[in-house]
């Protein structure tokens, strides 16, 4: 996809249309980290936000006790 840079107030950006960022699952607001390699090219990644370490260990039992039949017969 080809984009133009443009100026925007005192600097200068690009425009990502609805259907890119909907593409890349990002929208306004989403924090992103802007890295330059050698040669120049840029690469845009979101920050994802990892949920806290125990409601991710309670998701995991919650779904260990539902699903333990599940569990041992795959086990």
């Amino acid at each position: 996809m080809i984009k133009t840079i443009a100026k925007i107030g005192n600097s200068q950006g690009i425009i990502f249309d609805s259907a890119l960022l909907q593409l890349a699952r990002l929208k306004v607001g989403d924090e992103v980290n802007v890295e330059v390699h050698a040669g120049g090219t840029i690469t845009i990644t979101p920050i994802v936000e990892m949920p806290p370490a125990e409601e991710v260990t309670d998701l995991i039992q919650d779904t260990m006790k539902r699903y333990a039949r599940t569990m041992q017969r795959l086990a």
